[in-house]
């Protein structure tokens, strides 16, 4: 019932009865993790932080609840005042590199660590190579991904129509709603080829 009720998005009745179970069975891993979840969709950082460190702490080598995680740590780091977050970059890092080290196969882990190299100062541990570095990782996991990784960095840096062959292969690739919304994104308000972003959604769209 508990997890019927988060699948249909109602958080607050999912989390009194992932609660009480929880209260007779305290070391429940999954109810853990669904109400580390229901946090995360509701934006409270903290209380997703606690559920998903008791998770990591429990069972360290489970790559996802390392990812989980580090990215509520990352959410919580966005809300807060910088010198806070910088306090915070240690730990997040950390969780996403141990995900990633944990299970070679893992994409949001990989993801992560991209975004996180290309938002990051230099003097912080930012750095385009490092981003570079996960996102060749993807594209041994997975193509699709890792073209679609490349092409994010070279947006970042505003190398549009470095971008455009990355996109264009992803797109080839995967044709799929994602490959087709970021090519078609960066054809008309990066690139400004209007006729392109046209043709684009006319074969998507056949």
């Amino acid at each position: 019932m508990a997890i019927k009720l988060f699948n249909d998005k109602k958080f607050n009745e999912s989390k009194s009865l992932f609660e009480a179970h929880l209260k007779a069975n305290p070391n429940d891993l999954k109810a853990l993790e669904y109400l580390g979840d229901i946090a995360g969709y509701q934006k409270k950082w903290d209380e997703a932080i606690y559920y998903y460190e008791k998770l990591k702490k429990k069972v360290p080598t489970n790559a996802d609840f390392q990812y989980k995680y580090g990215g509520a740590l990352g959410m919580k780091a966005k809300n807060v005042n910088k010198m806070k977050a910088l306090g915070m970059i240690d730990d997040i890092e950390e969780a996403f590199l141990t995900a990633a080290k944990l299970d070679k196969k893992h994409i949001d882990a990989r993801w992560a660590l991209v975004m996180l190299y290309l938002e990051l100062p230099a003097i912080i541990g930012g750095s385009e190579a490092k981003a570079k570095k996960y996102a060749d990782e993807l594209l041994l996991i997975s193509r699709i991904d890792g073209y679609l990784a490349h092409g994010y960095i070279e947006i970042y840096f505003k190398r549009y129509k470095k971008a455009e062959p990355l996109y264009v292969a992803a797109h080839r690739l995967g044709n799929s709603k994602t490959t087709f919304e970021k090519l078609y994104d960066l054809y008309l308000n990066k690139l400004k080829d209007k006729v392109k972003a046209q043709q684009l959604k006319e074969e998507y769209t056949k």
